[in-house]
């Protein structure tokens, strides 16, 4: 029973910031990569932000030295730190655990970018 529960979307202003939470439930085993991705209406899902076993995160060219993705140790956590964010940030985001065995995604959480 792995469930992946996203946090922390919400409307903002253009230039302001979010932090996003991906928390984990259940055994994930063999995980090789932890990322973000989005997905406006009409638009196909997007990588936003990886991180991969035994290399430095990388990030989509958009939101690159705007957003950084960590892990909290100590909260069992996946977050997406998001600063000066546009309005073409706004997007459904998912947070995604990959492994040897499966692929697990969450329900997302709305961002809205907005004046």
């Amino acid at each position: 029973q792995v469930q992946l529960v996203e946090s922390g979307g919400g409307l903002v202003q253009p230039g302001g910031s979010l932090r996003l939470s991906c928390a984990a439930s259940g055994i994930i085993r063999g995980i090789n990569t932890m990322g973000w991705y989005r997905q406006a209406p009409g638009n196909e899902r997007e990588l936003v932000a990886l991180m991969t076993r035994g290399a430095s995160p990388t990030y989509a060219d958009s939101v690159k030295a705007r957003f950084t993705i960590s892990r909290d140790n100590a909260k069992n956590t996946i977050d997406l730190q998001m600063v000066n964010l546009k309005p073409s940030d706004t997007a459904v985001y998912y947070c995604k655990f990959g492994s040897v065995y499966a692929d697990y995604w969450g329900q997302g959480t709305q961002v809205t970018v907005t004046s």
